[in-house]
């Protein structure tokens, strides 16, 4: 992804430098050579076509950017050096974990790329009565791991170091059971309570109802284990907006956007 990025010199002002960021699972340390291959590899050759010499930034999940040099291209492979580290973005005071009923195709990516993208801490897809989507052995874990890759790819987009996790799916009586993400709030239409009136003073959870929403059923184990039901307002919001709406929500009231 291209963006805009502030690097210091030590005889010079800082200067902002339009140039592009990449994930690497490479451990990454300044005087350090790299190769990377794959789809990072073609990226940078294939896609962006960049020349030796030229400088981009990389990160790898543990809190910081990394300067680096393209030194040499090979057959299907990409040498850097790794020149100095920079501070990455900060992350948000709010950590906010979404539990999602999964949803279909695209809805369940553009949950993760957009929640990502607006400071979300963690993923938990959750299996409910009205998931219709059916996930086992190699397929689900394929689907994990597509997933975790939507939220690497938003966090190249939007500037962030530090990786969300996207757990594996649960059972939704499974996550009830496990309790152990501070608050826990209900996305639900017609709930009495707006989220803009909930105050955060820690960590929250919130769970989002598939296509169809949670049943009945399911609604009333949560209020019995301790889940809020809050509204989003008058509308009713698709899977795939909710979430993200609901973040939004939280960080203009105790994150980052304040």
């Amino acid at each position: 992804m291209v963006f805009d990025k502030v690097f210091r010199g030590s005889m010079r002002d800082d200067i902002k430098v339009r140039t592009h960021r990449v994930y690497t699972h490479h451990a990454l340390e300044p005087g350090s050579e790299i190769v990377v291959d794959g789809k990072a590899a073609h990226y940078l050759g294939r896609v962006l076509r960049l020349s030796l010499g030229e400088v981009i930034v990389l990160f790898n999940g543990d809190g910081h950017d990394y300067v680096a040099e393209l030194l040499r291209f090979g057959k299907g492979e990409v040498a850097l050096a790794v020149t100095s580290r920079l501070p990455g973005a900060r992350e948000s005071a709010m950590k906010i974990t979404i539990a999602q009923a999964i949803s279909r195709g695209e809805r369940m990516d553009q949950t993760l790329q957009k929640c990502t993208e607006l400071g979300a801490a963690r993923f938990q897809p959750l299996l409910s009565e009205r998931v219709e989507v059916k996930l086992q052995g190699g397929k689900l874990v394929n689907r994990v791991e597509h997933w975790q890759g939507v939220v690497i790819s938003a966090c190249e987009q939007c500037g962030r170091a530090v990786i969300p996790e996207v757990s594996a799916p649960m059972a939704l009586y499974e996550w009830l059971a496990a309790n152990g993400e501070g608050q826990r709030l209900l996305l639900a239409p017609g709930a009495a309570r707006p989220l803009a009136r909930v105050s955060f003073p820690g960590p929250v959870a919130i769970a989002v109802g598939p296509e169809g929403g949670f049943s009945e059923t399911e609604q009333e184990q949560m209020a019995v284990n301790g889940v809020e039901a809050v509204s989003l307002g008058p509308r009713v919001l698709r899977t795939e907006t909710a979430a993200p709406a609901a973040v939004a929500v939280i960080q203009a009231l105790a994150g980052d956007f304040t």
